[in-house]
């Protein structure tokens, strides 16, 4: 294999992963989206905000998360499978590594007003959870259709002082809540703070969200070199919407050759229906939210509704680092449809007892299309846990 630059999947300074990325964005974003890019690095990157950070993903978030060998999932399929237990952090997702990142940055950006927006809730969980930590106003976003079948994270959210405000137009799910939550900050831009959920919208956000969720990959690294006595595995499994946890978990992998980075998208009900959110498969290049990147539009551009089992995975684009991992070829993409992903999660819940959020069944999925051999060491980050889901899944059952 030819030797890759790392550079290649690194952004640039206009926010460019390749062909994808940037900051297209309306002139009354302008001043926001600037005052974040100008203050960013110069913030995470201090030494003052790298040990708070570094403190509260110990003791508050829980970390490090454990790498485990998943026994009889791997007698299954005959390799070394390990699941990088995102779910097992407080709030029980990923997510909350990134609003934990980003609410200090806030808070040293003087900022009192924090928005978000969320599709399957556990961002807004994050969010609330954090704005509670620090005594920030707190006000999410989330389509009027994913806050009836999230109905137990829009009342932890409630409980953690939270608004949640309803998104009624379009699709009433993710893509809506992000608009809505974009027309808030362009109203408040003085005190308000929009704390994105994923590695979505305009640059510096596809960034900074992945500098935050790089936690995990950098975790994986020493833990792999623990259990296995090198610090890469040969694949690492994600499922990808917006794509933060895939980000997160391939970060510290994008320059070795030797780790296959394989991202699961939404097939929905299948990629020849319209009811599919697999953006790499059905997509085209277009900008959604501010940023350049493949997403699912019609000839005229109009951006069609996307459809998935799991309100995580509900997105009609995908990340820039992600259109551009799969336009250069450095990612594999993998759909599972929404009955491929059910099957996948009631089978880890009978293998290892562990029940996972719909999202992270995706991911589960594909050990069914991928061919191993015994001495693969493979990864699957598991990014949250199946509580949210429970009644889909009871649903399901019946």
């Amino acid at each position: 294999m030819t030797k890759r630059n790392k550079m290649n999947y690194e952004v640039n300074e206009q926010g460019f992963y390749g062909d994808f990325g940037g900051a297209f964005i309306p002139e009354m974003l302008h001043h926001n989206v600037n005052e974040l890019k100008e203050n960013y690095l110069h913030i995470i990157e201090s030494d003052e905000f790298k040990v708070e950070f570094k403190d509260l993903l110990k003791e508050y978030v829980g970390r490090p998360t454990p790498l485990y060998f998943a026994k009889r999932l791997s007698e299954k399929y005959n390799t070394n499978i390990f699941l990088k237990r995102e779910d097992l952090n407080h709030t029980g997702a990923h997510k909350i590594n990134n609003t934990v990142g980003q609410i200090l940055l806030a808070k040293r950006m003087n900022k009192k007003r924090i928005i978000a927006e969320t599709g399957a809730g556990q961002h807004g969980v994050a969010t609330a959870t954090v704005c509670a930590l620090m005594n920030l106003e707190c006000i999410i976003y989330m389509g009027e259709i994913d806050i009836k079948r999230q109905a137990p994270n829009v009342a932890r959210m409630k409980m953690l002082g939270a608004e949640v405000r309803p998104a009624t137009s379009g699709s009433k799910t993710l893509k809506d809540a992000t608009n809505e939550a974009i027309r808030d900050w362009i109203a408040n831009p003085e005190d308000t703070y929009y704390l994105i959920g994923s590695v979505v919208g305009p640059h510096p956000y596809p960034d900074m969200v992945a500098r935050f969720q790089s936690i995990i990959s950098k975790e994986m690294k020493s833990q792999l070199m623990e259990k296995t006595g090198r610090d890469y595995p040969d694949k690492i499994i994600a499922c990808v919407g917006g794509g933060s946890n895939a980000a997160g978990a391939f970060y510290h992998y994008l320059d070795n050759d030797k780790v296959e980075l394989i991202a699961v998208e939404a097939d929905g009900l299948g990629i020849e229906t319209d009811k599919t959110a697999a953006t790499t498969q059905v997509g085209t290049e277009g900008i959604i939210h501010g940023s350049k990147t493949l997403l699912m539009q019609n000839r005229e551009g109009q951006i069609t509704e996307p459809h998935s089992i799991s309100a995580g995975l509900d997105y009609p684009g995908v990340g820039p680092l992600h259109a551009h991992l799969f336009k250069s070829g450095r990612g594999t993409f993998i759909g599972a449809t929404d009955k491929e992903a059910l099957t996948a999660a009631y089978q880890l819940t009978k293998l290892e007892g562990i029940i996972p959020a719909l999202e992270s069944s995706h991911a589960l999925a594909v050990l069914d299309k991928i061919k191993f051999n015994p001495e693969e060491n493979v990864v699957i980050n598991l990014s949250g846990r199946g509580d949210k889901d429970m009644e889909t899944y009871i649903q399901m059952m019946q």
